[in-house]
């Protein structure tokens, strides 16, 4: 009876947690920082990106960077792509989507996430809203593009999130049927400032031979978002998730940053010390100039 009674309270406290996302004072306070922030852009009293962090649905602070720069360059265009979604409850789309209306795509490849996404999006925060597309595939870099077409989108859109623990790199690098205003992407952190890519496997599924072993560095995925035509403009705390802003938006209000000045956690020197066990692996060096 005490083991029931505890399931239930934790039941209960999970939906009352959901529905609080809901309240309608989550959204005007979010709409009022919207304000706040592009009047600060006219006053040229923007705050540092850093601090502006704050968690709504996303699992860490990204939703507050988010708004900020989408307060910032604008929202004229509510559209966002998301690979690796889950199902795109605890992501970086959904507080757009709830709050600011934002319409996009949500790909995952375990099909009973992508059922329960659907679910939950035709229910929160009523059955009628329009809700975001759901693709449930496998995503390589081979595919990536008709994926996303295939869903109907394509041409420019507002944000790209991905997080697919693995080939997050090679993707990004093959996807072009879609050119996002921002990119939010995981890097790995523990190749610290190493310029190394795992090589790609279209096969690869997470942990594969070593749970470190997958992914790009910081410096890495930083000079393929050059070359794509992005700057880094931030990360999330912790700094897995870097931030990129398309080049010609904002510079001004939004600049440029260092890999070195996004990295300053202290898990993220804690972590480094993971990459001597494979530090003799193989790697793709030097792949951009």
């Amino acid at each position: 009876m005490k083991n029931r009674i505890k399931g239930i309270l934790k039941n209960y406290f999970l939906i009352l947690k959901i529905r609080n996302r809901f309240y309608p004072s989550t959204q005007i306070a979010q709409r009022q920082l919207f304000h706040y922030y592009q009047d600060c852009e006219r006053n040229n009293t923007l705050p540092k990106l850093r601090d502006t962090g704050f968690r709504v649905f996303s699992q860490f602070e990204e939703d507050g960077i988010l708004l900020f720069i989408f307060s910032v360059i604008g929202m004229d265009n509510k559209t966002f792509v998301e690979i690796g979604s889950d199902d795109g409850i605890n992501s970086n789309s959904a507080n757009l989507v709830f709050n600011f209306g934002w319409h996009g795509l949500f790909i995952d490849g375990n099909k009973h996430s992508i059922e329960r996404g659907r679910k939950f999006y035709g229910k929160y925060p009523h059955p009628w809203a329009y809700s975001p597309k759901f693709a449930c595939d496998l995503v390589k870099r081979e595919n990536i593009n008709q994926i996303i077409q295939k869903a109907g989108f394509s041409g420019e859109i507002g944000l790209l999130s991905i997080d697919i623990d693995g080939n997050d790199y090679w993707v990004w690098d093959a996807l072009d049927v879609i050119q996002p205003q921002v990119v939010i992407i995981e890097t790995h952190n523990e190749f610290g400032f190493e310029d190394i890519v795992v090589p790609y496997d279209p096969n690869y599924f997470y942990p594969g031979k070593h749970p470190v072993y997958h992914g790009a560095s910081p410096i890495a995925m930083t000079k393929l978002a050059k070359q794509k035509g992005y700057r880094l403009v931030g990360a999330n705390e912790l700094g897995f998730n870097f931030i990129f802003v398309k080049n010609g938006i904002a510079e001004e209000f939004i600049p440029e940053v260092s890999v070195e000045s996004v990295l300053q956690h202290r898990s993220v020197a804690e972590g480094m010390t993971k990459f001597e066990e494979i530090k003799n692996w193989e790697y793709e060096r030097n792949r951009i100039e």
